[in-house]
C-alpha cells in the first residue's frame, strides 16, 4: 500500500436532515417543513431545528435531490435580446424584472438570464439550460428564432409584448385608446406637422429617416403597433428609426429633426412623438441643445411613463404603461402552466397623461 492511500483522510460525513431532527428531538417529517416552509411550526420548533442543523453544520436539502423528486429545476429562463449591461439602463426592463421575481418568488423558483446566442461562447444556452419555463421579454425577429428552440423542449413559455404562438402564454398592452387620447391632445394644440422616433425596426437598418416600404417591412411587434397608433391621426408624420431605447439616441434622432435649415427639403415638426421616454428625453436635450424651447418651439411626448433623468423641470406628456404588473402576470402565467393548466393571455391597459412638454404648435 502506498504512502498516500495509508494518509488519505476520509471525506467527513455529510449531516443530513434526519441527523438535524434526531438533534432537535423532532421528527424527520417536522425538520423537513422547517426547511421549506410548507407547513407552519411553532417558532420554538423552528428555532430548535435551526440551532440543531447550524450545531451540525446543516445548510439545508441538497437541491439536486430536490430536482430528482420532482423533476424540475426549480429555475425559470428569461430570454433578453440585448447585452445584460444595456438591458437595465432601461427602467421598463427593470420594473418589469421586478414584478417578474416577485411572482416567481411564490413559486420558489430562480432566475436565469439568458441571450439566445447559438453561435457565441457561453457554455448554457437556450438549447441545454436546466429549466422549467421561459420569459421572453419582447418579440423580435431573434425571438422567433428562440421559440423554436423552447418548442423543441417542450417548454413552457410566456412572451411579453409578442405573438408567441397559440401554445404561448401572452402579456399584452392595450395602448390604443391611450395612444388615441395622446394624437387627439396634440390635435387640439393645433400640431399637424409630427414626427415620430421610433424604436428599432429589426430590419438591420441604421439610424435615419425610414421609407414607406420599409415601414411596411417591420418585423418587430412594439414598434410596429406604436407606430400604427400614431398614424392613424397623423398618416404623413415623418419617421425616424433609432437603434435602440436610449437617451443618446434620442438626441441623435432629435438632431436629424429639428437641426433643418428654414428652406431645406424638410420642415422642422412642431411636434415629436417618441416611442419610448428614454427617447423623448433625448429629443428634449436635442432641442436644448439647438436653442429651442420645449414646448414653445416644440412639444415632445413618450411612451412608458418612467422616471427619466434629463428632463431638467419637465413632466414628460407621455403613455403610462404598467411595467411591473406585466412582469407579474407573466410570472403568474408561468405559475399557471408549471401547474398543468393550459396557457392563458393577459391584456393590461396604459393610460395617458399629460405634462409639461406639450402646448400649443409654433406659429411658422
Amino acid at each position: 500500500m502506498s504512502t498516500t492511500e495509508t494518509n488519505r483522510t476520509p471525506a467527513p460525513r455529510r449531516a443530513t436532515i434526519a441527523d438535524v431532527a434526531r438533534a432537535a428531538g423532532v421528527s424527520g417529517s417536522t425538520a423537513s417543513v422547517v426547511f421549506s416552509g410548507k407547513t407552519k411550526v411553532s417558532d420554538a420548533t423552528r428555532q430548535r431545528v435551526l440551532d440543531a442543523a447550524a450545531e451540525l453544520g446543516y445548510a439545508g436539502p441538497d437541491p439536486r435531490a430536490a430536482s430528482l423528486r420532482t423533476g424540475r429545476s426549480g429555475i425559470v429562463a428569461v430570454v433578453l435580446e440585448e447585452h445584460l449591461r444595456t438591458a437595465f439602463l432601461d427602467p421598463v426592463k427593470t420594473a418589469t424584472m421586478d414584478g417578474l421575481t416577485d411572482a416567481l418568488a411564490t413559486l420558489g423558483s430562480g432566475v436565469l438570464l439568458l441571450r439566445h446566442d447559438p453561435g457565441g461562447e457561453n457554455p448554457v444556452t437556450l438549447d441545454t439550460a436546466p429549466v422549467d419555463a421561459v420569459v421572453l421579454l419582447s418579440c423580435t425577429p431573434r425571438t422567433y428564432e428562440s421559440l423554436d428552440v423552447i418548442r423543441a423542449r417542450g417548454l413552457p413559455v410566456v412572451v411579453i409584448e409578442g405573438d408567441g404562438g397559440a401554445d404561448a402564454a401572452h402579456v399584452e398592452l392595450d395602448s390604443d385608446e391611450a395612444s388615441a387620447q395622446l394624437n387627439t391632445h396634440l390635435r387640439d394644440l393645433g400640431h399637424e406637422d409630427v414626427a415620430i422616433v421610433t424604436l428599432p425596426f429589426g430590419l438591420d437598418l441604421e439610424r435615419g429617416f425610414v421609407t414607406e416600404e420599409q415601414i411596411a417591412r417591420i418585423r418587430v411587434e412594439i414598434t410596429a403597433r406604436r407606430l400604427r397608433d400614431v398614424r392613424q391621426a397623423f398618416p404623413d408624420a415623418q419617421v425616424v428609426q433609432s437603434e435602440g431605447s436610449f437617451i443618446d439616441e434620442g438626441v441623435l434622432a432629435g438632431r436629424l429633426l429639428l437641426d433643418v435649415p428654414e428652406d431645406g427639403p424638410r420642415r422642422r415638426p412642431t411636434a415629436i412623438i417618441a416611442q419610448s421616454d428614454l427617447l423623448a428625453a433625448g429629443v428634449v436635450r436635442a432641442a436644448e441643445e439647438l436653442g429651442l424651447r420645449v414646448p414653445e418651439d416644440v412639444s415632445v411626448t413618450g411612451f412608458d411613463g418612467v422616471e427619466v433623468d434629463g428632463l431638467g423641470g419637465h413632466v414628460l406628456t407621455t403613455v403610462v404603461q404598467p411595467s411591473a404588473e406585466k412582469g407579474r402576470a407573466a410570472g403568474a402565467a408561468v405559475a399557471r402552466m408549471l401547474r398543468g393548466e393550459p396557457a392563458s393571455s393577459q391584456l393590461l391597459n396604459c393610460t395617458f397623461r399629460i405634462g409639461t412638454t406639450t402646448g400649443p404648435a409654433a406659429r411658422s
